[in-house]
């Protein structure tokens, strides 16, 4: 990795290629129990649906023998009224448990979403304390499916899953004592399949296991390829990529294809292998029953509700059966939810850690260290910025210059060395206190969808109406708004692409003036620009960066000859520092950059 590589953008987390951890459900139990304490929160919505579940099943079971009832006793004796009366009885019964089945189904699907909502929840507001280390390793594609898809697909299994367990158990279990207590012969030969049914379902699951983790690393990783395909539509088109894109996203495509038919095929065995198995049952059961009932011992209405019953007993086995498959793709995506939920911040707040209201702006870089995995970024950096003071990081792609920044703003934490503000080390503050200090204006700027006035806004959230339009006017950004049909309130899309990019950068600017911020960081603010919209953004910059301590990281030296002082980085160490004068004279690293700028 090179040092342009591994130097971190200041707050800019785009993808990093298409691979990302692979998932792997191996503490199944572990897992489970993490679920389970989300649950409980619902306790009382559990409970209800166990009742309606247990209501359901007493219901279910007493159906076969009402039909038993109704041909030993009323069809063959030839009683039409008790007939009736007893087929308006199973009818009610029959009706009771579609209801208590509705009703489970009901109470579980509201727990089910309720937990959904609050492990997304979780999974946001965990992103929110990782540092960018965290999101250099993992495309957002990535991060979105483990934040949709997998959770979509635990949400599946716990709506219907969770409560479908409890009843096939409750079914089975009371199927085995009502036809025990029918004949027990019968209830033996129904029971004689269940050995060689839990071996083959076993067998399957356990062979699925692996190929259900495979399909939602495979499915991430797609998901993250047509995210960045999307966000980079615009340079795949310039450089007549398409075939490229086409040729990469469909072996992403075949392998995820690939994992879910394995993983399909194999959990589709579950369902025929146990039919034949139930199927094997029902057959001994009429052979031995006419045997039995030939023999006078026992009558045809008990081999009838032998009947349903094996049909009530093998049915829950069979949905158990192909529930597995539902909970092991479950698992595999809980897995990688839990994976985000417990990585740990390297960036992190300190037991007494201090929350500033403001800043003077000294800033104290000593001996600074700093080290991107396992390679050195920084090297025993040392300077010393005075409050007000504007100061320039300049120097080739990748010598460090954002890396200072990011490490100012503690977006990573230094490993050699302290950084302080105001006479403190930056790990005694706050963490968030310490960054709503700071103003950016970065050469790529984001705005987020929605008007101009709430863009702009984003600086300072209470901020009034006058407020923000006050920020545009020092900004110079308020006459290009005032043209606009719609003025502050235009709507934008994502990013802002409806406008220009000097039109996006005033509106930067002005975000930035509205926070009022102690510190600012201009990170190449006026790149890409034309030389009329440059002298516009230099106007607001002027305003803004008055009487703040200014960072401004430049590849155009001719933005930053004004600047109090300038320090030239090269692979990590401060080459050079002085007044642009002053570094001009000495005929060094910062004379040749600026030479070869000018020199056709």
């Amino acid at each position: 990795m090179n040092k342009a590589s591994a130097q971190p953008n200041v707050m800019r987390r785009g993808p990093r290629g298409i691979g990302g951890p692979v998932a792997k459900a191996e503490d199944q139990k572990g897992v489970v129990k993490r679920i389970w304490r989300y649950l409980r929160a619902d306790r009382t919505a559990i409970i209800l649906s166990s009742v309606f579940v247990v209501l359901s099943t007493l219901f279910s079971l007493a159906g076969p023998y009402l039909i038993g009832v109704i041909i030993d006793d009323h069809i063959i004796p030839k009683d039409v009224p008790g007939t009736i009366r007893y087929l308006i009885v199973l009818a009610a019964v029959y009706l009771g448990a579609a209801l208590f089945t509705w009703l489970q189904t009901f109470m579980m699907v509201r727990v089910s979403l309720r937990t959904i909502m609050k492990l997304r929840q979780d999974i946001v507001d965990k992103w929110q304390t990782l540092s960018l280390r965290f999101f250099d390793k993992r495309t957002h594609g990535d991060n979105m499916s483990r934040v949709t898809n997998d959770i979509d697909t635990l949400n599946n299994a716990l709506s219907q899953g969770v409560i479908q367990i409890v009843s096939s158990v409750l079914m089975v279990g009371g199927v085995t004592i009502a036809m025990v207590s029918l004949n027990w012969v019968l209830a033996l030969v129904a029971l004689c399949v269940i050995p060689l049914m839990v071996w083959a379902t076993k067998r399957l699951v356990s062979y699925s296991r692996s190929y259900f983790t495979k399909r939602q690393r495979d499915l991430g990783r797609v998901n993250g390829y047509v995210e960045e395909s999307i966000s980079g539509n615009e340079v795949i088109t310039l450089f007549s990529q398409e075939d490229k894109v086409d040729r990469e996203f469909s072996e992403l495509n075949e392998q995820l294809r690939q994992s879910a038919r394995a993983a399909d095929t194999v959990s589709g065995f579950v369902g025929p292998i146990n039919n034949f198995i139930n199927s094997l049952g029902l057959g001994l059961i009429i052979a031995v029953g006419a045997v039995m009932a030939v023999r006078g011992m026992t009558t045809v209405g008990v081999i009838a509700a032998f009947v349903t019953y094996s049909r009530q007993f093998f049915r829950p086995i069979n949905q158990l059966s192909s529930l597995l498959n539902v909970l092991q793709s479950a698992i595999a995506g809980a897995e990688r939810v839990f994976e985000v939920l417990d990585e740990e911040p390297d960036v992190v707040n300190r037991s007494e850690a201090i929350m500033p209201q403001s800043f003077k702006g000294d800033v104290v870089f000593s001996h600074v260290d700093f080290r991107y995995e396992d390679e050195a970024i920084m090297k025993n950096v040392s300077f010393h910025v005075h409050p007000g003071e504007k100061v320039a990081l300049v120097g080739p792609t990748g010598s460090g210059k954002t890396t200072i920044i990011n490490l100012l703003m503690r977006l990573y934490d230094v490993t050699g060395g302290s950084i302080e503000v105001d006479g403190k080390d930056i790990r005694d503050y706050e963490v968030e206190s310490l960054r709503r200090r700071f103003g950016v204006v970065l050469q790529d700027t984001y705005l987020f969808s929605g008007s101009i006035m709430d863009n702009i806004r984003y600086g300072r959230l209470e901020a009034t109406d006058e407020e923000v339009i006050q920020a545009a006017r020092m900004a110079s950004a308020h006459p290009f708004i005032s043209r606009l049909s719609g003025g502050y309130g235009t709507k934008l899309s994502s990013g802002g692409t409806n406008l220009s990019q000097g039109e996006r950068q005033l509106l930067a600017i002005a975000r930035a003036i509205l926070a009022d911020s102690d510190l600012l960081i201009l990170d190449e603010a006026t790149s890409s620009i034309d030389t009329k919209t440059e002298a516009v953004i230099q106007e607001g910059i002027n305003r803004l960066t008055e009487g703040r301590t200014s960072f401004i990281i430049a590849h155009r030296l001719k933005t930053i000859e004004n600047a109090d002082r300038i320090l030239v980085i090269h692979q990590g160490e401060i080459l050079e520092t002085g007044t642009h004068e002053e570094l001009l004279s000495k005929k060094g690293f910062y004379a040749d950059m600026y030479e070869s700028q000018f020199t056709l």
